[in-house]
């Protein structure tokens, strides 16, 4: 599977985690799958509501508030993503433990050692982490 982000979007992204940092930054992303390719439409900004450096939930309200906004725009949820202030961009053990959805894509922005990388995942039932193609445009 080939995930399409704007490059606009990467670099919000990138932005608004530095702005947040040392907290991890999280939302979740929106578009559409078509042919093979997962388009991401919007990146949502949700609030961290563990206010951690290491973890991350999601607002609830915000959550399904974005969810709605998805489903009225005609967009899936694809997937969420989460910044790592100080660790590079690989799913954690926790990341790992609380990754539900084997449909899901998980986007994790690193902002350790200098330039940001971002790199997203799919993390299978049972727990194995396979590296998706993210294309930036």
């Amino acid at each position: 599977m080939v995930i399409e982000l704007k490059l606009a979007d990467y670099l919000e992204m990138v932005r608004h985690a530095r702005a947040l940092a040392p907290i991890e930054d999280c939302g979740l992303l929106g578009g559409t799958v078509a042919d093979g390719v997962k388009t991401v439409e919007k990146v949502y900004y949700l609030t961290n509501t563990d206010h951690s450096e290491e973890h991350f939930s999601l607002d609830p309200k915000e959550q399904f508030a974005a969810v709605k906004e998805m489903r009225a725009n005609g967009w899936q949820l694809l997937g969420n993503w989460h910044s790592h202030p100080a660790s590079p961009s690989r799913p954690s053990e926790e990341d790992k433990r609380l990754a539900f959805d084997s449909k899901a894509s998980y986007f994790i922005l690193s902002l350790h050692g200098g330039e940001p990388v971002l790199n997203s995942f799919h993390v299978s039932r049972e727990k194995n982490v396979t590296k998706e193609d993210l294309r930036i445009r």
